[in-house]
């Protein structure tokens, strides 16, 4: 089974930046998307960027600050966030889904998240 490993969190002041990064254990066959969630203490799991055949897709709150990329030679996705915000503050979660083995089905891998903290 393939992995999924987060890193590049950490504490940063506001108006800064950071890029997490999400590479695989190995290659993932199939992909339909590549995202990246978040989750803040008492908060619901939110989508904030991600991949699909269709382009590269951002929720507002982070549309014209964050950006998502991929390396495939790496099975690397990256999320490059500038100019962050306090409410940015939240665990990452990169999301991979791929095609199941069986028609209609699907894979989901997720990695353990990595920790961003912006504050002063």
């Amino acid at each position: 089974q393939v992995q999924l490993v987060e890193s590049g969190g950490g504490l940063v002041q506001p108006g800064g930046s950071l890029r997490l990064s999400c590479a695989a254990s190995g290659v993932i066959f199939r992909i339909k998307f590549m995202g990246w969630y978040r989750q803040a203490p008492g908060k619901e799991r939110e989508l904030v960027a991600a991949i699909t055949s269709g382009g590269n897709n951002y929720a507002d709150s982070v549309k014209g600050r964050f950006t998502i990329s991929r390396d495939n030679a790496k099975n690397t996705v990256y999320l490059q966030m500038n100019s962050l915000k306090p409410e940015d503050t939240a665990v990452y979660y990169c999301n991979v889904v791929s095609e199941g083995y069986t028609r209609g089905t699907n894979i989901n891998y997720w990695g353990k998240g990595t920790l961003v903290t912006v504050s002063s």
